[in-house]
């Protein structure tokens, strides 16, 4: 059995949902988990006004009651002229794939998170991208090098390889993140859509197993 997270890393809800995915992983240490990155606004070049931030900020503040993730309201507040981008964050998750096949992607992946949410960086940066996906990268005794990442997550591969997340997401049928679905004696079929308690997708997956 297979579980497929499928998210996008500037995705707030998501960002809500890490501490959910890191629970179901201690609770089932053995669980294959796939990471798709959806692209949420993969090639937006709309440039986040006033009225963005505020609708932001309201969707963090459901985020943050429901979730308890701390958020840099400052930082996006201070933001100018930055449009809000999700191709370049969700290349960067597929370099580090394709770099590091065996790393832990989740672990990549709430590092990018905490570099956009928390830290206030600019995740549409390449560079920016490149030291913190090479962090987390090292954290895991994995060597790679920004410059390193950076070239890979500018290569064509990377950029392909993101195209093929994005239209995976469509197939899937995914309307909201994130998604959840398991893959079982080679059918998929979903298990959550929207934020869930870890818990109950424990529950639900144990259950599969047992079935």
């Amino acid at each position: 059995m297979k579980l497929i997270f499928v998210g996008d890393p500037m995705c707030s809800w998501c960002y809500g949902f890490g501490k959910e995915m890191t629970a179901i992983k201690e609770d089932m240490p053995d669980l294959d988990v796939q990471v798709v990155v959806g692209g949420m606004l993969a090639g937006s070049t709309t440039v986040l006004d006033d009225a963005g931030k505020q609708m932001r900020l309201q969707h963090w503040a459901r985020v943050e009651q429901m979730s308890g993730a701390v958020f840099n309201r400052d930082a996006l507040m201070a933001r100018k002229n930055f449009v809000y981008d999700t191709e370049p964050i969700c290349r960067a998750v597929v370099a580090a794939r394709l770099i590091a096949p065996d790393a832990d992607l989740l672990k990549v992946f709430r590092a990018l998170q905490r570099g956009f949410y928390v830290d206030g960086l600019d995740t549409t940066s390449g560079h920016v991208l490149a030291e913190l996906a090479d962090n987390a990268l090292k954290a895991q005794g994995i060597e790679c090098g920004a410059d390193r990442f950076f070239d890979v997550w500018s290569s064509n591969e990377a950029v392909k390889a993101a195209q093929a997340d994005f239209l995976l997401t469509r197939q899937l049928g995914v309307t909201g993140f994130p998604s959840l679905f398991v893959e079982q004696d080679g059918r998929v079929g979903r298990l959550t859509s929207g934020y869930a308690q870890a818990a109950q997708i424990t529950q639900a997956l144990k259950s599969l197993v047992h079935a």
